[in-house]
């Protein structure tokens, strides 16, 4: 048989109301030479009686719970295509989307990760608000990385696709990403590559409540992200050490981290004029209107003196 160019790669916990729907986007690519494999992470709902109406179009592996980084680690040991494409399992694909990456690596013979715009919708599909990331970042991205702690215009999981050898050399996903495991992947791969930004939106991303998104910000949201912030730099200076590569990152460079922290201390006066005039020069922002967007938007949540107490008060 020939060898798969392409390994879709999708990680599942519990969802059986959408996992159909994710496959079905892959089967309707108008790529070929691809392979699908489906790491059933000890749901225990439904999903096993979804995955096994797909038969051998489908590779379906079941293990115990253990984390998303564990899925994917599983997948793509399973795996034999030389891209390799992450794909969550509440979203899904346009047709477009194989192809058009396999096109973007072939372009760039030195790129290590290609991603892509994805399309915000509502829990029953319907599209919501602006296609994410707004801003697009491409090539060498490692100097902005390490200027910003490596927090950038980031893609999710289900827009990113790395190439097999830039996987190899970087090993795989710590299974301390339990759940955003692409922090691992938008973290590490600019360093071993170059990135390639595709403007177009060639996926769909599911907004509703699991375990990372909340629709409302709360002490213990901003305390999670902010672990995870922390633990995503310390797992990346690790790498950057044991592979002799020079650049370190610095959380006081994380400017969402600063923010949620002043959030939850509460900020006078003039740590909040610091942090919006911080904002302004933050490397992680590569657009300038953005980035004066988002200072001031910082500043004001931080004025409202009623929501970091509340936060504070929560936090005790």
């Amino acid at each position: 048989m020939e060898q798969p160019a392409l390994s879709v790669l999708i990680n599942n916990y519990n969802y059986a109301r959408f996992v159909g729907r994710a496959i079905d986007s892959v089967l309707n690519q108008d790529a070929h030479n691809v392979e699908i494999i489906v790491v059933d992470d000890g749901s225990t709902d439904q999903s096993r009686s979804v995955l096994e109406v797909y038969g051998s179009r489908v590779k379906v592996i079941f293990q115990e719970n253990a984390g998303q980084a564990a899925a994917i680690n599983t997948a793509v040991r399973e795996s034999a295509g030389e891209i390799l494409c992450f794909l969550d399992a509440d979203d899904w694909w346009a047709p477009s989307k194989l192809s058009a990456t396999a096109a973007a690596f072939r372009a760039n013979p030195h790129a290590s990760l290609v991603y892509h715009r994805l399309q915000p919708t509502l829990v029953d599909g319907t599209p919501t608000s602006k296609p994410i990331p707004r801003s697009l970042c491409s090539g060498a991205l490692s100097p902005l990385l390490t200027r910003s702690a490596g927090w950038w215009p980031f893609p999710m999981t289900s827009a990113i696709a790395v190439r097999r050898s830039a996987w190899n050399a970087a090993g795989s996903i710590p299974e301390q990403f339990r759940i955003s495991a692409d922090a691992w992947l938008v973290g590490i791969y600019p360093f071993l590559g170059d990135v390639i930004a595709m403007s177009d939106p060639l996926g769909f991303y599911r907004i509703h409540n699991n375990n990372w998104y909340r629709s409302t910000e709360d002490a213990t949201t901003l305390r999670k992200r902010m672990t995870h912030w922390q633990q995503t730099v310390e797992a990346t200076n690790l790498f950057l050490s044991a592979h002799k590569l020079p650049a370190r990152l610095h959380l006081t460079d994380h400017y969402p981290y600063r923010v949620a922290s002043a959030k939850l201390q509460g900020a006078d006066a003039r740590t909040r004029f610091k942090l919006a005039v911080e904002g302004l020069f933050f490397a992680g922002e590569p657009n300038l209107l953005r980035r004066a967007r988002d200072s001031l938007r910082s500043a004001h949540g931080l004025s409202r003196l009623g929501l970091g107490a509340g936060l504070s008060e929560a936090a005790e």
